[in-house]
């Protein structure tokens, strides 16, 4: 397994700080209160609420649907976010199942559930196509997407996909209460070690603090072990994707150290060989954030161009 999805796991032993985490239920006074601090909406669907955020919803210019990654909610993807909204275009983005605002169902993590997550919502919000961007692990949720209704995608974003590693066959998938247990003593670490997603974590010095937020909600440990679980190799997915001539577009961060496209670059090479990419200098795996100018001058010269 590779380190984007267990960097968490390497310090499960390694902390005594006691902390109370996990005690915070996603209930109807929860949503409650995120209504009243937050500029988004909630949304039923079949599996739960989803919390999700949405501007220009009379434009004609097209939509753009964005999807975070592994752990981090739809905050981490607030600049671009904005940036889409004041270009005039459509934008929505959504907590995925397990993580930030929306609920956390006691269902296997896979990327289906993600996939269909986004799915139903663009149809509730009667969204018929748009171009899809994916952070990370949300790289692996556009192109379940794309797999799942082709019909739906315009174009494909990737920003540091960790979508095209190979992962090995697991019989054993299921979440153990010890598993979640060991994985909250990490919380501590885990949250510290989300600086390493910057080549420059200086300039976000309230990164950590953020993430620890994350960490009170009940069942995240749950969600992101059953994830971690629930991987698999997507090559039938990409090989596909490349043979519907389905846009992709992939920006890699210059020192990522999180993603390492050098361990999977061959794989890409064969599933997504018309794929257009770009590596966006002076940022690790955040570049939409680290060097937002270089990769919103690029993303914005091909977003709907084709």
């Amino acid at each position: 397994m590779k380190k984007v999805f267990l960097i968490f796991l390497a310090s499960i032993y390694s902390c005594s700080e006691s902390i109370n985490y996990e005690y915070v239920i996603k209930d109807e006074n929860f949503r409650a209160k995120v209504l009243k601090t937050n500029p988004g909406n909630y949304i039923e669907l079949e599996n739960g609420f989803t919390y999700y955020e949405e501007a220009n919803l009379e434009s004609n210019l097209g939509t753009v649907v964005l999807v975070h990654g592994f752990s981090v909610p739809s905050y981490i993807l607030e600049t671009t976010f904005n940036s889409i909204e004041n270009k005039g275009f459509r934008v929505i983005m959504m907590d995925l199942f397990g993580r930030g605002f929306s609920d956390n169902p006691d269902l296997p993590q896979t990327d289906e559930l993600r996939a269909n997550q986004v799915i139903e919502l663009l149809d509730k919000r009667n969204i018929k196509d748009a171009s899809l961007v994916g952070l990370s692990n949300g790289g692996r949720i556009i192109s379940k997407i794309a797999y799942l209704k082709p019909e739906i995608v315009n174009e494909l974003f990737y920003i540091a996909s960790s979508g095209f590693y190979e992962y090995p066959d697991i019989n054993e998938r299921d979440v153990t209460l010890s598993e979640i247990n060991d994985l909250i003593k990490s919380y501590p670490e885990m949250a510290k070690g989300q600086k390493n997603d910057f080549f420059n974590p200086g300039q976000y010095p309230d990164w950590i603090d953020k993430y620890q937020e994350l960490q009170k909600h009940k069942g995240f440990a749950r969600a992101l072990i059953s994830t971690t679980k629930n991987l698999v190799t997507l090559d039938y997915v990409h090989n596909k994707i490349d043979s519907l001539n389905i846009p992709v577009y992939a920006f890699w961060g210059e020192f990522d150290t999180v993603v390492i496209y050098d361990e999977f670059k061959d794989r890409l090479n064969r599933v997504l060989p018309n794929r257009t990419e770009f590596f966006i200098s002076n940022s690790g795996h955040l570049p939409h954030m680290e060097n937002q100018d270089e990769f919103e001058s690029i993303f914005f010269k091909y977003l709907n161009s084709n």
